[in-house]
């Protein structure tokens, strides 16, 4: 194994002489490493080749339907506009919660406590 770890640092000593590396993006700049320490090791590649391919749980495309339902609200000039966008985020809204809830994730008792705290700092109302 020795001797290809000298072909390949000699091909590298090479390249940064004729200044291959050069051109790269992000040329200088701190790599961004992924913390992966949260997913188990034997499911970080399969881990990698689903985020990398756009798939998100379904928890989180939920989660992701819900925002953009909440700034839709927020653009509505009427009760009109508003009353069917407010039906189908209370809808999403229900679902996740049911999600959360077989997964054993939501604790019903606890966000009750501090469900309008929590709302109140997402939607920048500082009263407590």
């Amino acid at each position: 194994m020795d001797i290809f770890r000298l072909i390949a640092e000699e091909r590298i000593r090479e390249a940064m002489k004729n200044g291959d590396f050069e051109h790269f993006d992000g040329k200088g700049k701190p790599l961004m490493l992924e913390d992966l320490s949260h997913v188990p090791e034997e499911l970080r590649m399969s881990y990698k080749i689903l985020r990398n391919s756009g798939y998100l749980p379904p928890e989180m495309q939920l989660t992701k339907e819900i925002v953009s339902l909440q700034e839709l609200l927020a653009l509505c000039t009427s009760e009109e506009e508003r009353e069917p966008v407010r039906s189908q985020l209370n809808e999403k809204r229900l679902r996740y919660r049911m999600m959360a809830e077989a997964k054993g994730l939501y604790d019903n008792a606890a966000f009750a406590q501090y469900e309008h705290l929590i709302k109140g700092k997402l939607e920048g109302d500082d009263r407590q």
